[in-house]
């Protein structure tokens, strides 16, 4: 049946709502008839795939529209196109069938696939006998949506896209074209209005900033060697294992000689050996998902299938992550389901509504970043952001997801005021739907992927942060994380060290506080950037006193966090005691390592990893109570602090902190033991710019204590000699 004038001409605009039942080959009373839309071709004449001539077709519209019955009924063909006396060959897209099926229909409504960054977005596929790439995205209120990029001059008239009703989802098949090209989806809304051309939501490239186009990739090429490094985390509880986490910005640990970014894999030949002489276990990098603005450090992401352009290609990332892996050392990445930006080109009213986010602003705006806040309770949101989980740990073999701001997720008030948020249907403040999904997310982490992560940054009192969210209850509170940042250690500790000692006496319990809770969750003590930024200067200039008290006092402070019950992170530059507060837009002050104070922080912070390592008391019981044991909690006139780490079977370790400048000759501390004890730690030894004084490696316990000595703003650890 021939296409009406209408339909034509909404064909050639481009406005067409089913293209394909225009385009390609279709059954007809004489046979098959093709049509296509070949602009500046005079001549275009039918081919098989292998090469077949199928017949010539008629140019009917000076646009590019040909059209006629060719030979050899329904298949894929190639047009060999001619004019002013040149040839090329196109191979019509229209003419091959769908690449999804029924079943990623099933999954896709169900919002139960977890395997949608192998359905949709781009992908270098071989379909039907050609090669080429086949694009997916879902809008389901759109009107039409077109493929547009640098392979059709950017003409939506080109490349309409097929879509499958029943979910929402637009799809075109693309032979003949590869990696490295760049494409957007231009969408039309409901109501007629032609959207901002958008990137693809799962797009596993981009282009640089301030470009947005996203980019075709092939798939991953990586030689994996990190069997080893896999398996030993497979098989370990990670809460009796040493975790020592160095955070990293990698657009401004180092820059390169011009001031530019390092590329991942010249990052991985300078951090990895840094980190591995360092002793910390883990790197634990800001996000690396595709950002247009430098200042949001990537947690304002719009490609978050995408590591940034910012540091090579993609695969620079999986390199990365293999030589750490093969280097012993885990990589963990930041990511921000918590809220995303509203430039034009990302997910913002994807299709003309909002698809990703809330309607309301109440459930939808987020007031502290001016973002929007993802709908966690749509099946398809949830299963977009649970399936960028799986994807990292999948396609890059990251060791863990650091998951920020998930108080923001929790409740429908943060940060609101009265008469600016929505209860929810109990009544309540809790964003159960975001429960949901974290409790969703964490298991579908944790059952297909064994030895994998997850981190909370809650700076609530969320019960049950870190206990199992087995399938269950829907509004049971346990979120199902492994690890949560202690934020209140953070918080209290800091505001203790600020303090000129002789204060100190008077906020004894800043720091005893935090052990009445220590063990309700599994917490990570975190120093994180977030401490060193925005006017709060860096942890250098918050240690109260002169210069030299305020090395001591971090020598001391960096002490007594290596020998609390918890994992340990810590941002780049506070190893070697950064004196400026940190910025994205410059590299870390490493000239400072030729400072004897400033190189005696990083001796410090080295040691206090390899100990932390190599002695089990320091971390076998990080997340037990048994782990821990007070010996003196109530010295708050002298403002010591002593406990007692343990691991069943292994030596326990006493940790002294003497938080004043007082030097004291003959301080008793209770020991579990007599006999001798060696001195394995001093930060006021003189290798780390330190007084030197102390116990000459060596004290003896005897009727249950030791006389120590215990220098002046100073943390001590000592183990059993025997």
């Amino acid at each position: 049946m021939k296409p009406s004038k209408s339909a034509i001409n909404a064909l050639l605009e481009g406005t067409h709502g089913d293209p394909f039942s225009l385009l390609g080959l279709h059954d007809g009373p004489k046979g098959t008839y093709a049509r296509a839309l070949l602009p500046g071709a005079e001549v275009a004449e039918a081919f098989s795939l292998t090469g077949v001539p199928l017949g010539q077709l008629k140019q009917v519209d000076e646009a590019g529209l040909f059209e006629g019955p060719i030979t050899g009924g329904r298949q894929p063909v190639t047009y060999r196109c001619t004019s002013g006396g040149f040839s090329w060959l196109i191979t019509d897209p229209y003419s091959f069938g769908p690449v999804l099926g029924p079943f990623d229909d099933l999954l896709m409504a169900e919002g139960t696939h977890q395997r949608l960054f192998d359905k949709l977005g781009a992908h270098l596929i071989e379909h039907e006998g050609a090669k080429g790439v086949h694009f997916a995205v879902w809008a389901p209120n759109a009107r039409h949506v077109s493929l547009v990029g640098d392979f059709n001059d950017w003409d939506h008239r080109r490349h309409p896209m097929r879509r499958r009703a029943d979910i929402g989802v637009w799809e075109i098949f693309l032979p003949d074209i590869a990696e490295g090209r760049a494409y957007k989806y231009r969408i039309v809304s409901a109501n007629g209005t032609v959207l901002p051309l958008k990137a693809d939501p799962f797009a596993f490239a981009a282009e640089l900033r301030p470009s947005t186009a996203s980019l075709t990739t092939a798939p991953s090429r990586q030689e994996w060697g990190d069997q080893a490094h896999r398996s030993f985390w497979a098989g370990v509880d990670p809460r009796r294992q040493p975790i020592a986490i160095y955070e990293v910005h990698p657009g401004s640990w180092q820059r390169d000689d011009h001031g530019w970014f390092l590329s991942w894999d010249e990052l991985a030949s300078r951090l990895i050996p840094y980190v591995a002489e360092m002793g910390f276990t883990h790197i634990e990098f800001m996000p690396v998902s595709e950002h247009p603005y430098d200042p949001s450090w990537g947690y304002q992401t719009t490609g978050l299938y995408a590591p940034s352009a910012r540091f090579g290609e993609p695969e620079g990332f999986a390199r990365f992550v293999d030589g750490a892996h093969r280097a012993g050392i885990g990589v963990l990445i930041d990511w921000v389901p918590a809220h995303f930006p509203t430039d034009e080109h990302g997910l913002a009213h994807f299709d003309g509504t909002a698809l990703y986010e809330h309607a309301d602003p109440k459930l939808g705006f987020h007031p502290d970043w001016n973002t929007a806040i993802y709908n966690f309770g749509r099946r398809e949101v949830a299963s977009f952001l649970v399936n960028n989980a799986l994807y990292w740990a999948e396609r890059y073999h990251v060791d863990g997801l650091r998951v920020d701001a998930v108080a923001s997720m929790l409740y429908r008030d943060y940060s609101r005021e009265a008469g600016e948020w929505i209860p929810n249907e109990a009544g309540g403040r809790e964003n159960w739907e975001a429960v949901n999904f974290l409790r969703a997310t964490n298991r579908a982490v944790y059952a297909a992927h064994a030895g994998f992560m997850t981190i909370a940054e809650e700076s609530t009192a969320w019960p049950g942060v870190t206990l199992p969210a087995y399938d269950g209850d829907a509004s049971a509170s346990s979120l199902g994380f492994g690890f949560k940042w202690n934020m209140g250690f953070m918080h209290d500790t800091l505001q203790y060290m600020q303090r000129d000692p002789i204060h100190r006496r008077w906020h004894h319990s800043d720091i005893t506080f935090g052990l009445m809770y220590a063990f309700a969750e599994n917490f990570v003590l975190p120093l994180s950037h977030d401490e060193v930024v925005h006017g709060k200067g860096s942890l250098l200039t918050k240690m109260a006193g002169d210069d030299w008290q305020k090395f001591a006092n971090l020598r001391a402070y960096y002490g007594m966090m290596w020998g609390y019950p918890g994992k340990k992170l810590l941002f780049m530059g506070q190893e070697f005691a950064q004196r400026r507060e940190w910025s994205e837009d410059r590299a870390l002050d490493w000239e400072l390592r030729g400072a004897a104070r400033h190189e005696g922080v990083r001796s410090l912070v080295r040691d206090l990893n390899w100990l932390y390592v190599d002695r089990p008391a320091l971390h076998a019981g990080d997340c037990d109570r048994e782990g821990f044991e007070w010996l003196i909690v109530d010295d708050a006139e002298n403002s010591v602090f002593a406990w007692l780490r343990r691991a069943p079977g292994e030596k326990p370790v006493a940790v002294i902190a003497n938080m004043t400048p007082a030097l004291h000759t003959h301080y008793r501390v209770p020991l579990p033991q007599d006999g001798a004890w060696r001195e394995i730690l001093n930060t006021d030894a003189t290798a780390y710019g330190g007084s030197g004084q102390g116990n000459m490696g060596m004290a003896t316990a005897k009727d249950g204590a030791a006389h120590l000595v215990l220098p002046p703003l100073a943390t001590l650890m000592l183990e059993p000699a025997g």
